[in-house]
């Protein structure tokens, strides 16, 4: 599922950006557009993720993950057949990006949330290890198989696309029985919701560890602007954009490899912490990069840190929640990672079209550098936390369920 959508992303923002740029616009007001396709993908996901959320805790997870991957298939299929023809435009490109926020609006929960009933709690830091390996293969494999068949016939990395969510419906639908939450029945869905929320505030390490996401990755993203420099500063075509797409990938698989034999037991909150601000001096070389290696290489030290980083967030978030709330803080923090990447390529492309694609990273890198200094303070529990370990009250809840 990875590959296809990595696939697909990468080719709707090369689409929109050349669409753009040959129907005459500028690079900074082709930039624009680009943020238009991460707010239409972002706006959806902001309004359904409180709701996707409790669905993920009240409904069975497989089958709300197999009717998300129906749902991406018929928007491939879609691209496929207007690219084919011809006849793909920008308001089609922005419809679909709206279908697609919806669709990874109730994907991310109720798969997020299905992952710890599938493991021992004792293996779950490794299995999200392991797992993120897989994720990272698509994030490599997905910009490679979308430029370089765009490259031979630019209809082809949708009609790829098609057959690899085909083959998700399929692993999906091979996962058996698991249990289901306990549901109150004296609480309301709005009263669900809310009670989620209020978890995620309540639990310092939980809010923490979500937003410090948010806000270092919302102001750092470079993926957005991949097309512009790949187009108009490196000027490296599609072939050169699925390599400048693909090193994030590539660093975060080999992180993601390496935790999945040695997985981090101590300091795990000043390790992240730390993580974040080398993603942020990453990005700032990359944004003054002119040199195609460099480039590489800083997208590799991104990917890299963005790992680390998301590992250790991961396994503290599931580690510290009740399995019975899971869903609904799987949905914040979905919500929060969806406003990092897909808000955070809207606020790229904006910020790109006011000052500059470079002068937008520069200042994005910086940002999430303040972020983590700024965290530290807020939430000093980030900076104390040594292990992975859920606090004793949690663990005895679980016991006794």
């Amino acid at each position: 599922m990875t590959l296809a959508q990595y696939a697909m992303m990468l080719i709707i923002g090369w689409q929109t950006y050349n669409l753009a740029r040959d129907g005459g616009m500028s690079i900074a007001e082709a930039s624009g557009q680009l943020a238009l396709i991460g707010l239409f993908q972002f706006l959806p996901l902001f309004v359904l993720t409180p709701f996707s959320g409790l669905a993920a805790d009240r409904f069975d997870r497989r089958r709300l993950g197999q009717l998300t991957v129906l749902l991406q298939l018929l928007c491939a299929a879609a691209l496929a057949w207007f690219t084919w023809n011809e006849q793909i435009s920008l308001p089609i490109l922005f419809g679909v990006a709206i279908v697609l926020g919806i669709a990874r609006g109730f994907a991310g929960p109720a798969l997020s949330a299905l992952a710890p009933n599938l493991v021992p709690k004792a293996i779950l830091p490794t299995a999200i290890a392991l797992s993120s390996i897989s994720w990272q293969v698509g994030m490599i494999g997905g910009p490679a198989l979308g430029g370089y068949l765009y490259a031979i016939i630019p209809a082809l990395p949708y009609i790829a696309a098609c057959g690899l969510f085909l083959l998700s419906l399929c692993a999906l639908g091979l996962i058996g029985n698991v249990p289901q939450p306990i549901i109150r029945k004296d609480q309301r869905p709005i009263g669900a919701i809310v009670d989620g929320l209020h978890y995620v505030v309540r639990n310092k390490m939980v809010l923490g560890a979500i937003t410090l996401d948010l806000f270092a990755v919302f102001l750092a993203g470079a993926n957005a602007l991949l097309p512009v420099f790949a187009r108009d500063i490196l000027q490296v075509g599609e072939t050169g954009l699925a390599q400048l797409a693909m090193a994030p990938g590539i660093g975060a698989a080999l992180t993601a490899a390496w935790f999945s034999f040695r997985p981090i037991k101590t300091n795990v909150g000043p390790k992240m912490l730390g993580a974040v601000v080398v993603f942020g001096f990453a990005t700032i070389v990359f944004g003054l990069s002119t040199s195609m290696p460099i480039s590489l290489a800083m997208l590799l030290l991104i990917g890299a840190a963005d790992m680390f980083s998301v590992y250790i967030r991961q396994s503290l978030i599931q580690l510290h929640t009740p399995d019975e709330k899971r869903g609904r803080v799987s949905s914040v923090s979905m919500l929060t990672i969806s406003a990092s990447n897909e808000g955070g390529d809207a606020f790229s492309g904006a910020l790109a079209f006011l000052i500059g694609p470079v002068a937008a990273l520069v200042a994005g890198g910086a940002g999430a550098i303040i972020t983590v200094a700024l965290w530290s303070r807020l939430f000093p529990v980030l900076r104390t936390t040594k292990t992975f370990d859920p606090p004793a009250e949690l663990e005895s809840e679980d016991t006794q369920k």
